[in-house]
C-alpha cells in the first residue's frame, strides 16, 4: 500500500459485509456486538450498504445482496483467459468425465474462475471465486512455481504455509524443492493435500513466458494414485493448456 492510509470508514464497511456473510444475515445489534461498536454506528453501515444495493434489508435484518453475484460475474466475463478456455475446459470435462477447473492467481491466493462438472451435482461442487492457498493443491503450485522469483519468494515469506489437510506441505524448504521440479516437469499433481479423498492433475498457462493461470482436474484421491491414469490426465491437460495459449492468439488478431 506504500504511504496511503488505509480508510477506516471503508475498512470497517467490508467488516461488516463479512459478519453478514459468516452469519447469513444479522439484525444492528448483532453486527454492533459483533464489531463493538455501538448499535447506531452499525445501522448507520448496514443502511449505507443498503443504498448502494450490496445489502438487503427486510423487517430489521440484514444480508449480503446479489450485487456482488453481479459484480463479479461481470469481472468474470471480461476475462480473457476465461473467453480463450471456456470450450476446452468443456472438451477436458466431457473426455476425463472428472471435474474441471480455471484458475488465477491473486494476492498469493489461487482463485477459482470457472468449473466445469456434472450439472446435477453443481451443488456439490466448488463455486467461482473460492480462494485457496496456492501451495495446497497442484492448481495453485503450478502457477507458484512459474511466478518470478522475487514475487515466489514473497507469497513463502510473507506468512507461515497453513495446512488444510494432515498431508498438506508446510515447510518452506520442502515446497521449494517441489516447485522447482514442477518446472522442470510442467505440470503437478497431488492428493488429500487440499481436501480429504480428493485429488489435483493441473498444468500451468504460459502465455508470452508468463504464468497466466492454471487448468485442472480435480476427481476421487484413490483414482490419482494410480500411476496410469495420472499420466493420462497430464497428457489431457498439457494438450488443454496448449489449445487455451493458441485460442488467446486468435482472440488477439480479432481484437
Amino acid at each position: 500500500m506504500g504511504s496511503t492510509t488505509p480508510l477506516k470508514t471503508v475498512l470497517r464497511a467490508f467488516e461488516v459485509v463479512e459478519i453478514l456473510e459468516e452469519r447469513q444475515g444479522a439484525r444492528p445489534s448483532e453486527v454492533a456486538s459483533a464489531l463493538d461498536v455501538t448499535r447506531a454506528t452499525a445501522h448507520d453501515y448496514l443502511v449505507s450498504l443498503a443504498e448502494v444495493g450490496y445489502v438487503t434489508r427486510e423487517d430489521g435484518y440484514y444480508d449480503i445482496g446479489y450485487r456482488f453475484l453481479e459484480t463479479g460475474n461481470r469481472k468474470k466475463y471480461r476475462n480473457w483467459l476465461f473467453h480463450a478456455s471456456s470450450h476446452t475446459l468443456h472438451e477436458l470435462y466431457e473426455e476425463t468425465g472428472e471435474r474441471v477447473v480455471l484458475g488465477i492467481e491473486e494476492e498469493g491466493d489461487w482463485v477459482l474462475i470457472h468449473i466445469e462438472s456434472d450439472r446435477e451435482n453443481v451443488g456439490l461442487s466448488p463455486y467461482s471465486g473460492r480462494r485457496t492457498p496456492l501451495h495446497t493443491h497442484a492448481a495453485g503450485k503450478v502457477i507458484l512455481a512459474e511466478l518470478p522469483d522475487d514475487r515466489r519468494a514473497k507469497i513463502l515469506e510473507d506468512g507461515a504455509l497453513a495446512a488444510s489437510t494432515e498431508r498438506s506441505i508446510t515447510d518452506p524448504a520442502e515446497l521449494r524443492r517441489e516447485l522447482d521440479q514442477i518446472v522442470e516437469d510442467g505440470y503437478a499433481v497431488d492428493w488429500e493435500e487440499h481436501d480429504s479423498d480428493t485429488g489435483y492433475a493441473a498444468c500451468p498457462i504460459v502465455i508470452d513466458g508468463m504464468v497466466r493461470g492454471s487448468v485442472a482436474v480435480v476427481g476421487p484421491a484413490s483414482r490419482f494414485r494410480r500411476e496410469e491414469y495420472r499420466e493420462y490426465l497430464v497428457g489431457e491437460l498439457r494438450a488443454a493448456a496448449e489449445t487455451i495459449r493458441i485460442e488467446r492468439t486468435h482472440l488477439l488478431e480479432h481484437d
